[in-house]
């Protein structure tokens, strides 16, 4: 099995990446999403993750409404460093499984180290994660090694941010590597961050 990666910078491309695989039949069960909650996506709070030791708000609920496959299964869990994300799939699973109980900032380890686990080279992963800090969406799945380049993609098709060119932006900043200590980006953050790449377009 691969596992493969796509940043986004609104909810709705990701929403549409997720859509895709499953189209293409990637089972729900073998993607994941994780969404920075300032992208305005309701979740209900009805515990079916949990991660005690994640942070104030750790804990995952279901989304009000949706049409089946992952999105259905979203909700709210909070995140070190990054803030409260929706988030639903194999890889929050085992983060909040593996956050359980721990210190504050477990959750974030847990993500990192989940996709560490899962073949993502240890650079990528804290770009992911520091990529959901500045209010953007990840959409990891595993797929077979044979369907890995049409997965890839699907998952570029549906406008993934360029990974060299946003980390090297990230790199002109000072930014080296994600800080699970550091404060989560503020709404202001957020919109500036946002605003700044769509002058790049």
């Amino acid at each position: 099995m691969r596992t493969i990666t796509g940043l986004y910078d609104s909810y709705d491309e990701a929403r549409a990446a997720v859509a895709a695989l499953e189209d293409a039949g990637v089972p729900s069960d073998d993607i994941s999403i994780v969404t920075n909650k300032a992208n305005g996506v309701d979740v209900e709070g009805q515990g079916s993750y949990t991660a005690e030791g994640a942070g104030t708000g750790a804990g995952v609920g279901a989304v009000a409404g949706g049409a089946g496959g992952l999105l259905t299964g979203l909700g709210l869990m909070a995140i070190p460093g990054v803030g409260p994300v929706v988030a639903a799939g194999w890889l929050v699973a085992t983060a909040a499984g593996a956050a359980a109980g721990a210190v504050a900032g477990g959750a974030v380890g847990g993500i990192v180290g989940s996709m560490i686990n899962e073949g993502v080279p240890e650079d990528e992963a804290n770009f992911y994660a520091e990529g959901v800090r500045r209010g953007g969406s990840l959409v990891t799945a595993r797929v077979d090694e044979s369907r890995a380049a049409a997965a890839q993609a699907i998952l570029n098709g549906s406008r993934a941010v360029d990974y060299a060119a946003r980390r090297a932006s990230y790199h002109e900043e000072g930014w080296t590597r994600f800080d699970e200590a550091a404060e989560p980006y503020t709404p202001q953050q957020i919109a500036a961050e946002r605003q700044r790449y769509r002058s790049h377009l």
